[in-house]
């Protein structure tokens, strides 16, 4: 039986005919993955990223961030300073928008940006805009990040909650993109928070939650 990634409890399957993909969602907390075996290699998900085209000329895109650190970071700006941008794709929009509020921001991305630069530094906060929907081992990074974050500090996390029924999950748009593996539940979330030392502070409009550290 295939056990959950984020609580190690029983789990149902998802099949989606047309695709001949499965999915698996959790009995206890609602996390749904992907089966490993339909996981698309390293070159293919590159080339899948290569293709979009989100730029500081794409308006929709800016605003998207824009209300992103409006609702999520802003609030919390007296105590961020420092920021790592992890995954940032291939043009850092988000790095770009916070330098320009005064914020000093380092960037990682497994493909365009590979340096490890946050591998001897602490942050105030770690974001992760529409990554960790991509993450075969989410509780492994997100326990990665919480080592580099000071005491206090926030992780936030941008990635759509799917739907709960199953019959709604396969029609669901975001899921179609085949780089797309993961799909946290703010149960989930909790799990996960509860398993790396941090603590969800909330989550909004169904596609972000903000961690502190314990």
């Amino acid at each position: 039986m295939h056990r959950c990634k984020i609580c190690d409890a029983s789990t149902r399957s998802i099949e989606d005919s047309k695709k001949e993909l499965a999915y698996y969602r959790c009995l206890s907390c609602g996390f749904v993955s992907l089966d490993d075996q339909y996981i698309i290699n390293k070159v293919d998900e590159k080339s899948k990223y290569d293709q979009h085209n989100n730029s500081l000329q794409n308006e929709g895109y800016v605003k998207m961030f824009e209300d992103f650190i409006e609702l999520s970071i802003e609030p919390y700006r007296k105590n961020i300073q420092s920021v790592l941008e992890f995954g940032s794709g291939p043009e850092p929009v988000l790095s770009k928008l916070l330098e320009r509020r005064g914020f000093e921001v380092d960037i990682y991305d497994l493909y365009y940006a590979p340096k490890k630069v946050y591998e001897d530094k602490k942050y105030d906060l770690i974001s992760a805009t529409e990554v960790f929907e991509h993450l075969q081992k989410p509780l492994e990074v997100l326990a990665l990040l919480v080592k580099h974050l000071n005491e206090n500090s926030y992780i936030v996390l941008m990635t759509k909650f799917p739907p709960k029924d199953d019959k709604e999950f396969l029609a669901w748009w975001y899921r179609r993109d085949p780089t797309h593996i993961s799909f946290f539940t703010p149960t989930s979330f909790n799990v996960m928070a509860e398993k790396v030392g941090l603590k969800v502070l909330k989550t909004i409009n169904k596609n972000i939650v903000i961690f502190q550290k314990k």
